[in-house]
């Protein structure tokens, strides 16, 4: 569903990062934003809603190459975490090239996150979204906290279709950007086929 700009010869890319609330989502974006080249990004926006701290939608431009002569802008939005607010997971998912499903690595979240996992599938089905070929990487956050479930229990109750999986730890940006790598270069796979 990329946007191509012709005048600007640009192709631009919506990669949504989704996943049950305070799970990482934002830090993810934030220190993306932080680290990368001031000539390379856009501004980032967020919309705080009134009854809950998580931000509404972020936004950030990222430049990764070519695509046919065409640079490729990708731009990187979070959902808000709360199930309560479906239908501005729905609203962002519109139009979405790649997900990163980030999954908060705690026994106490699993719940959350199932939910959450869920609810991504229903909302990429109402879109008309195949999520067995849509690009899709699983990052298992909070890797630094002493409580964390073992990576193959999260991989049994989480991993849907083989995806890529990444650990991380979002506020130290350990697996920040091998996750955005690995979801933009599915990205740009489905965009040279078609």
């Amino acid at each position: 569903m990329s946007f191509i700009n012709f005048a600007a010869r640009e192709i631009n890319c919506k990669i949504v990062y989704y996943g049950a609330g305070l799970g990482g989502k934002t830090t993810n974006l934030q220190h993306i934003f932080e680290k990368t080249n001031e000539k390379q990004k856009g501004k980032m926006i967020s919309l705080a809603t009134e009854t809950d701290r998580t931000l509404f939608f972020d936004f950030l431009p990222l430049d990764l190459g070519t695509v046919r002569g065409f640079k490729t802008r990708f731009h990187l939005y979070t959902v808000p975490g709360q199930v309560f607010y479906d239908a501005s997971r729905k609203l962002i998912l519109r139009g979405v090239d790649g997900v990163v499903f980030v999954a908060d690595s705690q026994p106490e979240r699993m719940d959350a996150n199932i939910e959450a996992l869920d609810n991504l599938q229903d909302n990429l089905k109402e879109h008309g979204y195949d999520f067995t070929k849509i690009p899709y990487v699983l990052q298992l956050n909070k890797r630094d906290l002493p409580n964390v479930m073992p990576v193959g229990e999260l991989k049994k109750e989480l991993l849907k279709k083989n995806e890529p999986v990444f650990e991380a730890v979002a506020f130290q940006g350990s697996g920040v950007f091998e996750t955005l790598r690995e979801v933009a270069r599915q990205v740009l796979v489905e965009l040279k086929k078609g």
